[in-house]
């Protein structure tokens, strides 16, 4: 087995290894009105290039608990799919209340006896379909108007504070792990204004592709996707960026000729 930092390691040393050059820095701001396009990071460095793979993921929201981030990886964590395993046969808790965080619990169920189900309200944000799945499961306990306000244990989870919404009274419940499912930020806020997002700042890209608002920049990965949010789809995805970004380079007409815009409005984008 082949743990996931030891797999990226690999992936970096071998991108390096045929020739791509590896920077680590961050991008402060962008320039996508015409081409060569421009980034500028945090040190000052200028970068040129005549088409943008955009692929700079998205960051889970979290509950901002000392105990949560000083457990995380040990119990706490906020993709069921990648850690789901971990916990066969033990009590898991869930918080959320949309359509992730029931999707979540009833994953969860493949594994855990038991799964309690979070939520700060008295109803759920989730569609009709996926409650009915879920208050049909009996694996599945649901604590209303509750919210978690301490992660317990030394080395691993132990137990979770829950603090009642309308009484402010708290109780501790023993679970084996914590798994957070309030949603995702996508880490796009230097390319707004420079390629079409939706509302929640996800990149709109053609269905199907990965072409963007602008000829020659590209979207892959969790910058786009907000359903799927895994390491293979996001691979497959940079491969089609990548195939299309060489298209591009090899029909494009010669940089600074004009605007970069392709004309294709946000609604098209959207699909």
């Amino acid at each position: 087995m082949i743990l996931g930092p030891d797999l990226m390691e690999r992936f970096r040393a071998q991108a390096a290894h045929v020739g791509v050059e590896l920077v680590s820095d961050l991008v402060a701001e962008v320039d996508f009105s015409r081409r060569p396009f421009v980034a500028v990071t945090d040190g000052g460095t200028r970068f040129e290039a005549d088409s943008v793979v955009i692929a700079t993921g998205a960051s889970a929201r979290w509950l901002g608990l000392a105990g949560e981030e000083r457990l995380r990886g040990r119990g706490v964590s906020a993709c069921a799919t990648c850690d789901g395993f971990f916990f066969r046969n033990k009590h898991v808790a869930v918080v959320g209340g949309g359509n992730t965080a029931v999707e979540e619990a009833l994953f969860l169920t493949n594994f855990a006896s038991k799964v309690t189900l979070i939520h700060r309200r008295d109803e759920l944000r989730a569609d009709k379909v996926n409650q009915a799945r879920l208050f049909a499961n009996p694996k599945v306990e649901v604590l209303w108007n509750a919210t978690v306000s301490d992660v317990l244990g030394a080395d691993g989870v132990d137990g979770i504070r829950i603090t009642d919404t309308g009484s402010g009274a708290t109780r501790d419940l023993a679970v084996d792990g914590l798994f957070i499912a309030i949603g995702h930020d996508p880490a796009t806020a230097v390319f707004r204004g420079h390629v079409a997002m939706d509302d929640e700042g996800y990149i709109l890209v053609r269905p199907g592709t990965p072409v963007t608002s602008v000829a020659g920049v590209f979207a892959a990965g969790d910058v786009t996707d907000k359903h799927y949010r895994q390491a293979v789809t996001a691979a497959g995805m940079g491969c089609m960026a990548a195939l299309e970004a060489e298209r591009f380079l090899a029909r494009a007409e010669p940089a600074g000729d004009g605007p970069a815009g392709n004309g294709a409005p946000e609604a098209q984008m959207a699909g």
